[in-house]
């Protein structure tokens, strides 16, 4: 069965779906009792940048914002601060996704590296402000730091894994809007 271009929509809609879900009930799980050492990388905000700059049509904003809500009243943060950073960045990103279409890999990832950090500095700002207990700087700026630096290696597992590729220069939808 040929798949159409709606149903390829909505298939990547899902597997990002499926795929932040399983993310976030992984972050949940009690695997080590003991307190992290190094901070891991935030996949939940990698696969939503990713997913957005790459293919826009496969993350919704609405989804992107439930998603993050989600995550922040799961994880104690506070509820919709996160949540809308991460939806700036991801609007930022959709609305200049035709520019990125056409950027090398290493010009792609400097631009969202520096979406990235202007939202992370905005979160420490926002808690400073409100003087929100927060994480030591140094567990925020390697939690940083290893989100940017593992971007190139998201982008390759969600080609490879998932078909998140960006869209030829001439593909339409199934209404026959341009990409």
């Amino acid at each position: 069965m040929a798949e159409t271009p709606t149903m390829q929509v909505w298939t990547g809609r899902i597997v990002f779906a499926c795929l932040a879900f399983a993310i976030i009930f992984l972050y949940l799980l009690p695997l080590d009792t003991r307190p992290d050492v190094w901070p891991v990388p935030d996949f939940i905000l990698l696969i939503a940048v990713v997913w957005t700059a790459r293919r826009p049509d496969y993350a919704p904003v609405t989804f992107i914002a439930i998603l993050f809500l989600l995550a922040d009243l799961l994880f104690q943060r506070p509820p919709g601060l996160w949540a809308g950073l991460v939806v700036i960045l991801t609007e930022m990103l959709r609305r200049r996704s035709k520019q990125i279409r056409n950027m090398p890999l290493m010009l792609e990832w400097v631009f969202v590296a520096v979406g990235i950090v202007a939202i992370t500095l905005a979160y420490r700002i926002a808690l400073a402000i409100v003087v929100m207990p927060q994480a030591p700087l140094s567990l925020t700026i390697i939690q940083l730091i290893m989100t940017v630096l593992i971007y190139p290696v998201i982008v390759g597992l969600a080609h490879v894994l998932f078909g998140v590729t960006r869209p030829s220069p001439g593909q339409t939808d199934s209404l026959g809007h341009r990409l």
